[in-house]
Parts: structure tokens; C-alpha cells; sequence
């Protein structure tokens, strides 16, 4: 088992940044690839980043590449999503998750989740 606890969601003007945080624990961090996702009021979740087990592969969401930096630090046991240029259609309950046989995009090849951590970018 893994337990994921995302943090740093908030409250942002349009244009600013925020870092979000996911701590795990459980097995071995670097044993699964991490995934970031994300879910829109009335809308269906969906992914943004994602990392592989060493942290030498990332791929984005068309979304947000350019603006999102998605890293890992095994010594800590956690992932971070760095959220730069932020617009309103970035709020929305982030996610994180851990697969470990799996890197890509499909949240159903996700094996663990956290609670979420709310985004909210005003305009």
C-alpha cells in the first residue's frame, strides 16, 4: 500500500504560480511512476503530468506544457507540480497518483490516490 497526502493548493491570481506537494509513504517511493491529475466542477477528471520511477522521463498534457513542471525527489518520497502562468481554466481539485507498472496518461493505470488539494485561479 501507498499513502498519498497532496499540498500546497490555494487560492492565485491569474498569471501566478503555485507548487504543489505529494508526501508519500508506505513502499518504496521509487518503485512507481507519479502522475498528477486534475478535476473541473462538472467535469470529468483529467491528466496533467507525469513522472517515471527514476525521474528521467516527464510528459504533459497539450494543457498545460510549457507553464507545469512536474519533478520527483525519491530521497523525500515526493513529487511536486510546479504551476507557473496560471489561468482560470487551471481550477480545479489536483490529484496525485502512483502506478507501479504503468507511465502514461490513463488515470484507470493508476493504482494509488490522494485526496485532492483545491486550485483556484481568479481572473
Amino acid at each position: 500500500q501507498v499513502q498519498l497526502v497532496e499540498s500546497g493548493g490555494g487560492l492565485v491570481q491569474a498569471g501566478g504560480s503555485l507548487r504543489l506537494s505529494c508526501a508519500a509513504s508506505g513502499r518504496t517511493f521509487s518503485s512507481y511512476a507519479m502522475g498528477w491529475f486534475r478535476q473541473a466542477p462538472g467535469k470529468e477528471r483529467e491528466f496533467v503530468a507525469t513522472i517515471s520511477w527514476s525521474g528521467g522521463s516527464t510528459y504533459y498534457a497539450d494543457s498545460v506544457k510549457g507553464r507545469f513542471i512536474i519533478s520527483r525527489d525519491n530521497a523525500k518520497n515526493t513529487v511536486y507540480l510546479q504551476m507557473n502562468s496560471l489561468k482560470p481554466e487551471d481550477t480545479a481539485v489536483y490529484y496525485c497518483a502512483a502506478s507501479g507498472s504503468y507511465y502514461g496518461s490513463r488515470s484507470a493505470n493508476y493504482d494509488y490516490w490522494g485526496q485532492g488539494t483545491q486550485v483556484t485561479v481568479s481572473s
